[in-house]
Order: C-alpha cells, then structure tokens, then sequence
C-alpha cells in the first residue's frame, strides 16, 4: 500500500498548475488583440465624420425651416403637399391602462390645408380612444386599423386628402 501512495505523489508532482503569471499574460494579450480587432473593424465601418463646414453648407443647402420654438415646421413639404401632425398618446378603449402614441402625415392632393389637416388630427385621436388592444394586434390588425383610419380621413377630407403615412405607432 505504501508503494501505491509514492505512485500517486509522483504522478501529482507531473501534472503542476500553470503559473498566475502566465494566466494574467495570456488573458492580457487577447484583450488587447480584441480591442485592436474592434478598432479596425469600427473604422472600417464607420462612416467618416464630415467637416464641418460642409455640414454647415449642407443644412443650409437644405432650407430647413424652423419655427419660432427651433422645431421643424409641421408642414414637412408644402411643395409635396405633406403635412406632419403632431404626435398624440392617448389611452385604448379596452384594457384602459393601455397607452398608444401615434404621428402621423396626411399626403394631400392639392396645396394642403391646415385647419383641416387638424380637424383630421382630432377625429384620429378620438377613433384611437375607441379601439381596443385585441384589434390592432399583428399586422392584420394593424392593417385593418391603417385601413378604418383612411376611410375616416376620406370621409372627412372629401378625397382631398390622398394618403395616410404612419411615422410612429408604438403601444405600452
């Protein structure tokens, strides 16, 4: 029995644990080799941050109006004939602790109209308080819903208005 005992104090004395030297060193190295790594990827794919006096050239080349507050003008493009509504939260009809926050633009034929382009706001405003969350879940409902908004905005405009473009939806 004393003999097998040597055996396995020899055996042991072959197999040493490596150094924590070693370990920091080697866990060093692969830190370093993946921040490098990280940095020529990032540059590479980064797009390059332009001067800024052509970002400056640029914006005004633009000929982005804004208002008196320093936010854009609510009439996105008159020239297009979109307007931009204002973005809404409202609650749902059922479950009531349900909020959905919309912002939306109505594309019209002609030169858009602004009182009716707000009479058309408050009329979503007022249907979005009536439908409840099983309705507009998925992509039917929520096509079923983009469908029951522009019969609204076409009873309500007279064919004036053309389209209607979601530009935010989201529910809590």
């Amino acid at each position: 029995m004393k003999m097998d005992m040597s055996d396995e104090d020899q055996g042991g004395e072959g197999k040493k644990k490596p150094s924590p030297v070693v370990t920091i060193a080697i866990i060093a190295g692969l830190s370093v080799l993946a921040g490098g790594g990280g940095w020529l990827v990032g540059n590479l794919l980064a797009p390059a941050a332009p001067a800024e006096p052509v970002a400056a050239e640029a914006a005004g080349e633009q000929g982005a109006k804004k208002d008196k507050d320093g936010e854009l003008a609510r009439l996105a493009t008159e020239a297009n004939g979109i307007v931009a509504l204002e973005a809404f939260t409202s609650n749902l009809a059922y479950p009531a602790d349900n909020l959905v926050r919309m912002e939306v633009a109505l594309a019209f034929k002609d030169t858009p109209d602004p009182v009716l382009a707000e009479a058309i706001h408050q009329d979503i405003m007022a249907y979005m308080r009536t439908v409840s969350l099983q309705q507009i879940q998925g992509p039917r409902g929520f096509q079923y819903l983009r469908d029951d908004l522009k019969e609204r905005v076409d009873l309500r405009s007279e064919g004036r208005v053309t389209n209607i473009m979601f530009r935010t939806f989201v529910i809590e």
